[in-house]
């Protein structure tokens, strides 16, 4: 029964990370910029905030709070 919810919840960090790398080219290919690219000229105060931008980083920041959630999860191991 672990089992099972925990690939669930893989499964669903999975598809939350397939949209939003989704969501992440979008915004790359409308601001003709990479995502670490943006992110530098924010925190360096290059660009001024917009709603865009304000959505862009927190895409980025769920980019990695979900990469990070997959690794721990995927790391767990099941006794025989």
């Amino acid at each position: 029964m672990v089992k099972s919810a925990l690939h669930s919840e893989l499964r669903m960090i999975e598809l939350s990370l397939k949209r939003t790398r989704h969501n992440l080219r979008d915004f790359e290919q409308k601001y003709e910029m990479s995502t670490s690219e943006f992110y530098q000229k924010l925190t360096d105060d290059e660009i001024q905030e917009t709603l865009d931008f304000i959505e862009w980083t927190g895409e980025y920041k769920t980019l990695s709070r979900l990469q990070n959630k997959l690794q721990t999860l995927g790391e767990i191991q099941f006794a025989d």
